[in-house]
């Protein structure tokens, strides 16, 4: 049987498709998801959730020219798979391949390059105002999850485009779900819902029901709202959405394409805005998806799938070698990992010590916190802002708070970081995991910025472990500061020879000597520490001795180290997993020249001023020259120039 998938080059060729025929293609593209994710990773929760939905979207719209907006979109591979990405989809997540998320670079289909949850409201009325400006006439709709409606920012969205009385169309995206399960009382309200009849099936029949009676006087269509208005409050009581200026219609089962593509026909042409409410099931059809704590969120690389494929085999089965099989798991723990057991630990000791999230419990590892103290873990769902502004409250109170939230979404709580924390002296640990090169995800999850927005604030100290063991100590540390501390860490696993250097105790602003050398030094910040120290190593092999310091932190620099190193050495390169612009190295020149130091001697090695694309992070960090071979490659240069080398070194 030939699959119906392989002849799907753009959506026009899913309009003459019957019902059996999509029925079969559903479950090819969820065969497809599987066998792909679970060799590349990814989010196959999210995506196996709405491929009914996104057939219907493209059955219905000609997203060529109307536009389709996903938040977060994570949510995109079946929307991928049927907009000509088809034959690059083993490509999914690797460098050079396809990103994770949607990507105006690889379609026309695409309109934003998304990561972040809550904006697609705004995004999308943003669109539709600014086409109508120029005077075109598109559709526009934007596709939300019921975990992104836990954001502020989406309900501003709502709120606008609501008095705006614009013709978006927003769709509700229900799996219960985000990460982890959807949290607060929008989850209460949404299951309210969830079990109310069909109100606008309710409303249709009333106002046949109207149009047969003979009234006198008042007019049908206000007769129509007056009774109307009643029904809405008797079936779902005070609707929010309507509320906020839209018509409701749903819930529709998400899984019934027939049903879902009859309700796009007929929100289709309204001339306002309109909410349809979709019900879906978070990793549909995958095996186990209703039992799994993140209803099968993110596939686990390697670990191939049960499928019973609806058709010959896909291209991309492993027995094509399009893919190199992947590496056997590292021995060690992840840095997310070593966090969770030191919050753990650090709570048994402490009975102040609370953690919270916003919405990653797995991902940040506080999951396994949530279990040993639930009574001291809070999950604020997708709102940084609120989460950021309870744990300064949660410090004003007097405990300890501890937020683990992925450095690229901290950004999203810039003004709560400096005004209800640092302004207000409230102590808080900010743990940003993902610092650095996060890997697959790519541009919008990379937390190459955390050093410059938060270095910026008084009343925060800024500083990252070289390895596990310093991250306890940091953590434990830090938890004793009448001032705030962020500490980031990698997308990543611990360094193996981590046992070896213990360190001395921690001390704010003080920097660790680990190798000594007099031909020059590397001053090197968290996980960059252990690639210096290779580095290192390596270019003493050919009779370049350098010394190594371990920075700690980022603010306050150790002036001493930097006045000493730059006393002593020939010259300095920093070097940090960030971007260059305002980061470590740039606090290392202007803490040289606070103390008085020859900044002429400093040089910086770290991500140029450009958003990185997507791949594994030990291919990026090769490529940005953050590897050992990389950063002895840089420390070369600055020998030469320094008049350190007076012969050809091959590395």
């Amino acid at each position: 049987m030939t699959r119906i998938l392989d002849g799907i080059q753009s959506p026009a060729d899913l309009k003459p498709l019957a019902q059996e025929q999509l029925r079969q293609l559903a479950q090819e593209i969820r065969d497809e998801i599987e066998l792909v994710t679970h060799r590349t990773g990814g989010h196959l929760g999210s995506a196996l959730g709405v491929v009914e939905l996104t057939l219907a979207l493209h059955r219905v719209y000609d997203f060529s020219n109307d536009r389709l907006i996903w938040d977060v979109s994570h949510q995109v591979y079946p929307h991928k798979l049927v907009t000509g990405r088809k034959d690059r989809f083993d490509s999914l997540r690797q460098f050079g391949g396809l990103s994770g998320f949607t990507s105006p670079a690889e379609s026309p289909y695409d309109v934003y390059m998304f990561g972040h949850a809550g904006t697609a409201v705004s995004t999308a009325l943003g669109v539709l105002c600014g086409d109508q400006h120029q005077g075109r006439e598109r559709k526009v709709v934007a596709v939300v999850g019921d975990g992104s409606m836990t954001c502020g920012v989406a309900y501003e969205g709502l709120n606008n485009a609501g008095g705006l009385k614009k013709p978006l169309l927003v769709i509700l995206n229900d799996n219960r779900w985000s990460i982890s399960q959807t949290v607060g009382a929008l989850a209460t309200y949404l299951d309210k819902i969830r079990s109310a009849p069909l109100y606008r099936e309710a409303k249709q029949e009333l106002k046949g029901l109207i149009e047969r009676l003979p009234l006198v006087g008042m007019p049908m269509e206000r007769v129509l709202e007056t009774v109307a208005h009643g029904v809405k409050h008797t079936i779902h009581g005070v609707n929010i959405f309507e509320e906020l200026g839209f018509d409701y219609y749903g819930p529709v089962d998400g899984h019934d394409l027939p049903a879902v593509e009859a309700a796009l026909r007929q929100v289709k042409d309204l001339r306002k805005p309109v909410l349809l409410h979709v019900l879906t099931e978070k990793g549909h059809g995958h095996p186990g998806a209703e039992t799994d704590s993140q209803r099968a969120h993110a596939a686990k690389v390697g670990q191939a799938p049960a499928l019973k494929l609806a058709g010959p085999a896909p291209a991309s089965e492993p027995d094509k070698g399009k893919l190199d099989p992947p590496a056997p798991p590292a021995p060690t723990k992840s840095w997310t990992q070593v966090f969770a057991e030191s919050a753990i630990e650090l709570a048994r000791r402490d009975k102040r010590v609370i953690a919270l999230n916003a919405a990653m419990p797995e991902g940040t590892g506080l999951s396994k916190f949530q279990k040993e103290f639930p009574e001291r873990y809070y999950d604020a769902g997708i709102c940084e802002q609120h989460a950021i502004a309870f744990a300064s409250g949660l410090a004003v109170a007097g405990n300890r708070p501890i937020a683990a939230i992925y450095s690229t979404f901290l950004q999203r709580a810039f003004d709560q970081i400096m005004h209800e924390v640092c302004l207000n002296r409230n102590p808080v640990l900010f743990c940003l995991d993902r610092g650095g090169i996060a890997g697959d995800d790519g541009p919008t999850h990379h937390g190459v910025f955390d050093i410059a927005y938060t270095r910026t604030f008084p009343n925060i100290a800024v500083a990252a472990p070289k390895d596990g063991h310093e991250l306890f100590r940091m953590m434990e540390w830090a938890l004793k500061q009448d001032v705030s501390v962020a500490l980031r860490y990698p997308r990543a696993n611990v360094p193996d020879g981590e046992s070896v250097l213990f360190g001395r105790e921690i001390r704010m602003g003080e920097a660790e000597w680990l190798r000594e050398g007099k031909r020059g030094a590397l001053l090197a910040y968290g996980a960059t520490v252990y690639p210096a120290l290779e580095a290192a190593r390596r270019l003493a092999e050919k009779g370049l001795d350098l010394a190594v310091v371990n920075a700690r932190f980022a603010k306050p620099v150790d002036e001493d180290a930097v006045q000493r190193l730059a006393a002593e050495q020939p010259f300095v390169l920093t070097v940090e997993d960030h971007q260059l612009m305002g980061g470590f190295g740039s606090a290392v020149l202007e803490a040289a020249q606070n103390c008085g130091a020859d900044a002429r001697k400093f040089a910086r090695l770290g991500i140029p001023d450009r958003f990185v694309e997507h791949g594994a992070r030990p291919k990026l960090m090769e490529v940005l020259g953050l590897d050992a071979a990389g950063i002895a490659r840089s420390a070369l240069k600055c020998a030469e120039r320094a008049g350190v080398v007076t012969r050809p070194i091959a590395l």
